[in-house]
């Protein structure tokens, strides 16, 4: 059984709705138990201020209560920040919350992680149907955090938004990629780049979440999920549009149901020009690519997408050596040339591919569906060396994209924009 509530269309939960549905969805449901949270890092909308405490009280007769940040494959987050991302200080952690263990995925570490089964290549091939091609590899060995061992239970804590690898995020996602080995990282981030963004953003039903469904029912821990659906734009950013407490399966299903509702806006025409700003919390372009993911099914073919994002130098602190190797491409520039990039990893190669967007190559010529611009803090010589294209800061004004078949959007990255179908 899930545990819901559901605001009405253009309203938000009341902070009286959310108390009551976390206690209702949690409370008494883990006495004695040892109990695992999964939480995501700075770089999702999720009002953790709001809810840590009344998760911590709910739970207060667990016999063990640690928050683990599914940091995937971004970088470990410092004490003070996860303090910042749970809307706690350092004095309260000492004190109040001295019992709570907040913990990194150590995904670095291969010590970490223990094996709990395989995905044969046969499911693999399975799943992603007439989309599959050799690169996706053979059989994929299942890590994950091996301190899932050390609970009775885990609790998932996340938001939902429409998702450029897996159609829409949250739920089991929080273990594969969140607490995973690089394994599944790369081979669903793959498989989802094998299909692109046009097809897969946005979609419930996905090979890559049937993908990770299969790899999470091998985790011998039972899953709880308490899954938001958050507003992320306009006067009510931050607030709570559904909260469903229940199995991981049924309530992600109905957190997507209420995203595809919340969290995609419909044009009646496709875009010429988009510049769009990404949130501030995107501070690599690793992050900061969802600026173009979530506009790219709105624009023309032949259009533009302008990533326009003062604040950001950096490509990745963690993957800007590979990404450096491999630029940024489409599909089927890779795949041609499999013997030159098949020892980058697929998670690379999909960010990759993922940014440039569809396009063909075809007799040694790479052809982009849309043209893909950064005007950030990344240097010229960067940028082209990346293969994108590049655009003076001091050249752009949100103003000049305010005409017909242009859009300025800010703080870009989770609303999806999508043209109506005719």
């Amino acid at each position: 059984m899930v545990i819901a509530q559901q605001a009405a269309p253009g309203q938000v939960l009341t902070n009286v709705v959310i108390r009551e549905t976390v206690y209702a969805g949690l409370a008494g449901k883990f006495t004695g138990a040892k109990v695992l949270a999964l939480i995501p890092d700075h770089t999702r909308t999720i009002p953790l201020p709001t809810l840590f405490p009344l998760i911590v009280d709910a739970l207060r007769d667990t016999r063990q209560l640690d928050f683990m940040v599914a940091l995937g494959t971004h970088l470990p987050m410092t004490d003070d920040a996860i303090h910042h991302l749970l809307g706690i200080t350092a004095g309260q952690r000492a004190t109040l919350y001295k019992h709570i263990g907040l913990l990194n995925h150590d995904w670095q570490n291969p010590d970490a992680l223990v094996e709990i089964g395989t995905i044969t290549q046969d499911q693999v091939k399975a799943l992603a149907g007439d989309v599959w091609h050799p690169s996706l590899g053979g059989d994929v060995p299942i890590r994950i955090n091996r301190r899932i061992r050390d609970y009775d239970r885990i609790l998932i804590i996340g938001p939902t938004f429409p998702h450029e690898v897996i159609g829409f995020s949250g739920g089991a996602k929080y273990l594969f990629p969140g607490i995973s080995g690089a394994e599944m990282i790369n081979v669903t981030h793959w498989l989802g780049a094998l299909m692109t963004i046009l097809n897969i953003i946005g979609i419930k039903d996905t090979p890559v979440r049937r993908m990770v469904h299969a790899a999470a029912a091998l985790v011998p821990t039972p899953i709880t999920l308490l899954s938001l659906v958050v507003v992320s734009h306009g006067e009510q950013k931050d607030a709570l549009a559904g909260l469903f407490i229940g199995d991981h399966e049924s309530a992600w299903s109905a957190a997507a149901d209420l995203s595809s509702e919340r969290h995609i806006t419909w044009l009646d025409q496709p875009l010429d020009r988009v510049l769009s700003y990404p949130h501030t919390m995107y501070d690599e372009l690793w992050t900061a690519a969802k600026a173009m993911y979530k506009l790219d099914p709105a624009v023309r073919d032949g259009g533009e997408i302008i990533v326009y994002a003062p604040h950001l130098a950096t490509v990745s602190h963690v993957h800007g050596q590979s990404i450096f190797e491999a630029g940024y491409h489409v599909r089927d520039y890779y795949l041609q040339q499999w013997e030159r990039f098949k020892h980058i990893p697929l998670g690379v190669l999909a960010h990759g591919t993922h940014l440039r967007g569809s396009g063909t190559f075809v007799n040694g010529l790479e052809h982009g569906r849309i043209q893909v611009t950064l005007a950030t803090a990344i240097s010229r010589a960067d940028t082209e060396r990346l293969s994108l294209g590049y655009a003076d800061l001091a050249s752009i004004d949100p103003r000049d994209f305010e005409g017909a078949g242009q859009l300025y959007v800010p703080k870009s990255g989770e609303m999806l924009y999508r043209v109506r179908p005719t």
